[in-house]
């Protein structure tokens, strides 16, 4: 089927199942305001009959919450199901020619082993979809009918190491990556956990999943290589913070031999010279300077004279990591400028 191109005055219906959630609401706001996009339904499992303006009073939306049961007459869907949910939708949007975005983990992998292992998921998925990192693969998403959105760790950490993978100048080889990223609360869902309650979490940083994180073998497809055969050892460390929303990613590199920095940078600078929502920046980022926008903060903060290198990412983790990559992604399909709704 072909892919839809606008020519700046046509409108597409849009639905969000799974849209009471945090990206949810996130992908709730930004499509109101889309200039060529017309909101049509709203699906959520356990919010159904619900007015929008209760759970969401800043939203400003008139509609209410509706049980999903197959509807398929939206020309684009996007899904922000838990993980598990979107692989027994999704094949019968695509059968019916729709559009679809699914932000959950459920076709991020090419790998069914990985899947298994990193998921716990018995069934495996049956679609095969285009990973929607625009900067990395636009070309791909411009001719894609079915997206499944980057994970928010594997967005900040993806994004602040691809020019030392992807440049076809191969002046550079990465020996090891260590990597610390710091998650606000709200990436974890908006379901009620104890642990993340105020008074577990105020004044409080924790790891979890040491090692085990469903987002380190995206991490390393998106690089080329895999979790069964890496071609350079990484270590992934995420952490939950005392902050609703940002994810700030410390990564240490160890190249084969030592790089200038001023070359380093300018290389980064280059790699990124046409994405819109990536800044390559002189000085230090900070989760705040991404706080409810489409940006990623790349910060090259060191290069040692062993060949040691430290790139610091900040993103917000319902934007970039979420809701405004998914638009994003929705605004290249559709042949637009892909900062459309989002600036």
């Amino acid at each position: 089927m072909n892919q839809p191109v606008s020519d700046g005055s046509q409108k597409y219906s849009v639905s969000i199942i799974g849209a009471s959630g945090y990206s949810g609401a996130e992908l709730t706001r930004l499509l109101l305001h889309h200039p060529q996009v017309e909101l049509r339904e709203l699906y959520a499992f356990s919010q159904t009959g619900k007015p929008v303006s209760e759970l969401y009073p800043a939203l400003d939306c008139d509609m209410s919450y509706k049980s999903y049961n197959g509807e398929t007459e939206s020309d684009i869907f996007f899904l922000a199901l838990p993980h598990g949910e979107a692989l027994q939708l999704v094949p019968a949007l695509l059968q019916a020619g729709k559009t679809v975005i699914d932000l959950s983990g459920d076709f991020r992998l090419k790998s069914v082993l990985e899947h298994q292992q990193f998921y716990k998921q018995a069934k495996s998925p049956e679609a095969v979809m285009t990973y929607g990192m625009p900067e990395l693969f636009g070309e791909e998403i411009k001719s894609s009918k079915a997206i499944s959105n980057p994970g928010c760790f594997a967005t900040s950490i993806i994004l602040g190491v691809a020019p030392l993978f992807l440049s076809n100048a191969s002046i550079i080889k990465v020996r090891s990556i260590t990597c610390t990223s710091t998650s606000g609360i709200s990436g974890a869902g908006r379901s009620s956990k104890t642990e993340l309650s105020f008074s577990e979490m105020s004044e409080n940083v924790r790891a979890y999943k040491v090692g085990i994180h469903q987002h380190t073998p995206e991490i390393m497809q998106a690089l080329g290589t895999s979790t069964s055969n890496p071609s350079f050892d990484f270590t992934f460390t995420p952490m939950i913070g005392a902050l609703v929303r940002g994810i700030y990613s410390v990564l240490n590199v160890q190249l084969d031999k030592p790089s200038d920095m001023e070359d380093i940078k300018r290389h980064y600078r280059n790699f990124y010279r046409n994405a819109p929502f990536v800044r390559v920046r002189e000085s230090m980022t900070e989760v705040r300077h991404v706080y409810r926008t489409n940006n990623c903060d790349i910060h090259v903060a060191h290069a040692g004279a062993g060949g040691s290198l430290v790139i610091v990412t900040a993103i917000d983790n319902l934007l970039k990591g979420a809701a405004g990559q998914a638009v994003q992604n929705m605004n290249i399909m559709l042949g637009i400028d892909e900062r459309t709704g989002l600036s």
